[in-house]
């Protein structure tokens, strides 16, 4: 059953941080622009395109292991819970989740509101004996969740390894804001994706078709949209690299010709070879992972992977602070 939208506090927000964060982003130097811009319903839709690609091993791989380990993590997790979904997208590995652990509620918690409202209404029907309460809102930040689960267990799910996203001074942050917000004793079901050779990495990130490129350069077209911006879509391409010191793939928005352009009224140019760096996706070997989770204060019970160790599944727990030895 789908209950009516709570939107937290930081959802009216979206539209002066996105204006900051692209014009402190295009004055500094490197010049960046947080990753979670790419997602209006347009790059949503991308996005959800770029899952279902060959070269995109990521969704598959987490949805086989979800599947695999199904009744696992129904007996670790118990029913009853409330899910509380970081960042929930179109939802497509939630009624994996859902039908694992029976839980009491469902709460997807993502920025962009018409994804949002289509997918918790989708997911409403299909499950119509689980109270649903969308919630339009940037998950970096606490997030206020609805009064009726308030009192109900909580099971966070963030899925996808979007915590690569951040870097791991941001995951631990974010880690730590996920447990005041779930409380003591929550438990949190998150994938995180492993490092593997660069030739598997790369084309997830820069597919044959195109499509990631698209995602990419989206973004482009909102900030021309939504902060009257003149930027020459055809005078950038997208880039992916693998940077190995970093353990990362990062994309990149990369002048092809010296470009003068405008956005909100300022002034900025880029020359030929320059870029916006535009996201991280971080990997991280097992042990790397299980400590960042210690280090945002959760602690891992239980891990289930492929049968080519590409992409960890790792369930973790909110326990009381140990007293230090």
């Amino acid at each position: 059953m789908l209950k009516p939208e709570i939107e937290d506090g930081q959802a009216s927000l979206a539209d002066p941080a996105f204006r900051a964060d692209v014009l402190n982003g295009l004055a500094a130097r490197p010049r960046a622009i947080p990753a979670r811009w790419f997602y209006d319903r347009r790059g949503s839709e991308l996005f959800e395109a770029i899952t279902t690609l060959d070269e995109y091993y990521p969704t598959r791989t987490e949805t086989a292991i979800l599947d695999a380990a199904c009744a696992d993590i129904g007996d670790r997790v118990g029913t009853g819970r409330a899910v509380i979904e970081f960042g929930s997208g179109s939802s497509t590995k939630t009624p994996i989740l859902l039908r694992c652990i029976a839980p009491a509620a469902y709460v997807p918690i993502d920025i962009s509101g018409d994804f949002l409202r289509e997918s918790a209404a989708g997911l409403a029907d299909a499950f119509p004996a689980i109270e649903v309460y969308p919630v339009e809102a940037n998950f970096m930040q606490p997030v206020r969740l609805p009064a009726p689960v308030a009192d109900l267990p909580k099971l966070g799910f963030f899925p996808g390894s979007t915590i690569g996203n951040l870097t791991a001074f941001g995951a631990v942050d974010l880690l730590r804001t996920m447990r005041a917000s779930l409380g003591e004793g929550s438990m949190l079901l998150i994938g995180i994706d492993r490092i593997k050779p660069a030739d598997i990495l790369v084309p997830a990130y820069d597919d044959a078709r195109g499509v990631t490129a698209a995602f990419n350069l989206n973004l482009i077209e909102r900030i021309n949209r939504e902060l009257d911006g003149d930027l020459p879509v055809d005078a950038f391409r997208h880039r992916a690299i693998w940077n190995d010191d970093a353990a990362r793939i990062e994309m990149h928005l990369e002048a092809l010709r010296d470009v003068s352009f405008h956005v909100d009224g300022r002034a900025f140019s880029i020359a030929a070879g320059e870029s916006i760096h535009t996201e991280n996706s971080h990997k991280y070997g097992p042990r790397d992972a299980r400590a960042l989770l210690r280090a945002g204060g959760w602690t891992p019970v239980a891990e289930w992977t492929d049968a080519r160790d590409w992409f960890g599944l790792i369930l973790a727990e909110a326990q009381p602070r140990p007293m230090a030895p």
